[in-house]
């Protein structure tokens, strides 16, 4: 995978934090030195529950086209249940990476021309201290596992950062076990 420029698709809910969790990894993308961060949310009805999605483009340069992403390298997927809802490797690179949220066992998935990487992320934010459905926080540390972006430690300093006021060592403990706990692979 090309680390001087990515695009990530983040699927979501109203109120997971999907585009908290792009916005944390933009900032941290930035402060590493790539010159090139673009995110654009993307709303349907704005309301708790219904499916939100967000791009983020990372790049060693700067960035001139601020179109929501078409061809994604990387598809990060806050609740396993969209993916009854939405296709969400439309578009996705053939190698491309999936970061799932799921209770269901890694080899229950079969997505062929992709690598997968799944964790419980909600289990874990709740082990983690953190109220049941925020997840955000936990899907970075499994969005590093599976892509090996910026290091562990990078995005822990940046979540504590932005939750310096709202539960900052829960929300970096529910990314370190992610990051632990995430299967990653074929």
């Amino acid at each position: 995978m090309n680390k001087d420029y990515l695009e990530i698709r983040w699927h979501g809910r109203g109120g997971q934090g999907a585009i908290t969790a792009a916005k944390i990894v933009a900032g941290a993308a930035f402060v590493q030195g790539y010159a090139g961060v673009v995110m654009a949310p993307t709303f349907g009805t704005e309301r708790r529950g219904a499916p939100v999605m967000t791009s983020l483009k990372i790049s060693r340069t700067k960035i001139y086209d601020l179109s929501p992403i078409e061809t994604p390298d990387i598809v990060v997927v806050l609740d396993y249940l969209l993916l009854k809802e939405a296709d969400v490797t439309h578009g996705l690179k053939p190698g491309g990476i999936i970061v799932l949220n799921t209770p269901m066992a890694h080899e229950s998935y079969d997505f062929k021309d992709y690598k997968l990487a799944t964790a419980d992320i909600t289990a874990i934010s709740v082990e983690a201290g953190l109220p049941h459905g925020m997840v955000n926080t936990g899907i970075i540390g499994s969005l590093e596992k599976a892509a090996h972006l910026l290091g562990i430690e990078v995005l822990i300093a940046a979540i504590e950062e932005e939750f310096a006021t709202r539960k900052p060592k829960k929300n970096s403990l529910a990314a370190q076990i992610a990051f632990e706990r995430t299967v990653a692979g074929g």
